[in-house]
């Protein structure tokens, strides 16, 4: 489809009108039926700390044997069917989803203690180009507005491209972050008790890289919010 094309399309069936998977009419909700079918929500058994779906409501294996930097992590969505389609729209040119994600994660980040300011992973300026935009930024500013809760946006600044991470492992993802992350705003972050707002957590490398450095430059407590978290196996 054109520019035009998908400009035209936009103004005469808006986004809040039509399903945000298959494109379909609904008039009444961002998914049709058939597609909510699809989106798995993160409300059963979750483990108490990373927040991704688990069997039991205990703490995971993973976040015994391997606990996050962050305190808690909350996420609406399991990130699986139709949730891995609407989060691949979000980061490929459909920047409207913010809303319909923000809203979900601000349910649940209303369980968590009192957050001073809201920081995202940031991306290089030449990736920021290249997508134009940052999807964790347009999340955490409709957060913001959400929950009356200030945006640091220049907390963290990431130094340098990486590689794609999905098909890493944690270990070769750890290795991928080394250094790329570092403070941008000391002052803003010290002595805070922080969200940190990304799109997916899998592995938590990337949560971790970036809490890391955010709690050596002085903040008090890290917490994580994304818009969906893989379900916790014994092989992630």
């Amino acid at each position: 489809m054109s520019k035009l094309g998908e400009l035209l399309g936009n103004f005469l069936f808006p986004q809040a009108f039509t399903c945000d998977i298959c494109g379909i009419e609904t008039f009444e909700s961002n998914l049709c039926p058939a597609c909510s079918e699809t989106v798995v929500f993160n409300n059963e058994s979750v483990c108490p700390v990373c927040g991704r779906k688990t069997k039991f409501p205990i703490i995971c294996l993973e976040c015994k044997g391997n606990a996050p930097v962050f305190k808690k992590a909350v996420s609406p969505l399991v990130y699986e069917g139709g949730s891995v389609i609407l989060i691949a729209k979000f980061k490929n040119g459909n920047g409207y989803l913010k809303e319909y994600f923000a809203d979900l994660i601000a349910e649940k980040v209303k369980d968590l203690p009192r957050i001073d300011c809201i920081v995202f992973v940031p991306m290089t300026e030449k990736a920021v180009r290249k997508r134009g935009y940052n999807q964790s930024e347009l999340l955490a500013l409709c957060l913001s507005k959400r929950l009356n809760i200030p945006v640091v946006k220049n907390a963290i600044v990431k130094n340098k491209d990486t590689k794609e991470q999905k098909h890493l492992n944690r270990k070769e993802r750890e290795n991928n972050l080394k250094g790329c992350f570092k403070i941008g705003n000391r002052i803003e972050i010290k002595n805070k008790n922080i969200l940190l707002v990304d799109d997916v957590l899998t592995t938590g490398a990337t949560s971790d890289a970036v809490c890391k450095v955010l709690l050596s430059s002085g903040a008090a407590n890290i917490f994580l919010a994304t818009v969906a978290s893989v379900e916790y196996t014994t092989e992630i």
